[in-house]
């Protein structure tokens, strides 16, 4: 049968949610955890709740976080790049068009300085 987990919750402060979803996650993660907390200081905590928060607080954990933060900005930055290599091939084509229509050249696409 299974354990009936009771938890002996100290008087709450009531706090008004948060107004972003990012927010409000982080306000039931640590309601979460104080939860585990008292279990565990109860002796009441599951294996699983306590497995999980040793696999969290590991050092392999931690470093796969850093690594995750730094491959989330190296795309981030990857993708800036890019915009900004779109850009300056955006400029030179438009200079190159300038150049031939100021040139006289008669085969101009784009001629946009006819107005």
């Amino acid at each position: 049968m299974a354990k009936k987990y009771t938890t002996s919750v100290k008087k709450l402060t009531k706090t008004p949610p948060a107004t972003t979803p990012e927010g409000r996650e982080q306000q039931l993660v640590a309601l979460a955890m104080d939860a585990t907390e008292q279990r565990i200081r109860n002796g009441t905590v599951s294996a699983q709740e306590l497995v999980y928060l040793m696999k969290a607080g590991s050092p392999t954990a931690k470093t796969e976080k850093q690594i995750l933060e730094l491959q989330k900005q190296l795309i981030a930055a990857k993708t800036e790049a890019l915009k900004s290599q779109k850009r300056v091939e955006e400029l030179y084509s438009d200079a190159l068009k300038a150049m031939r229509a100021y040139s006289g050249a008669d085969n101009v696409e784009d001629n946009r300085y006819d107005d």
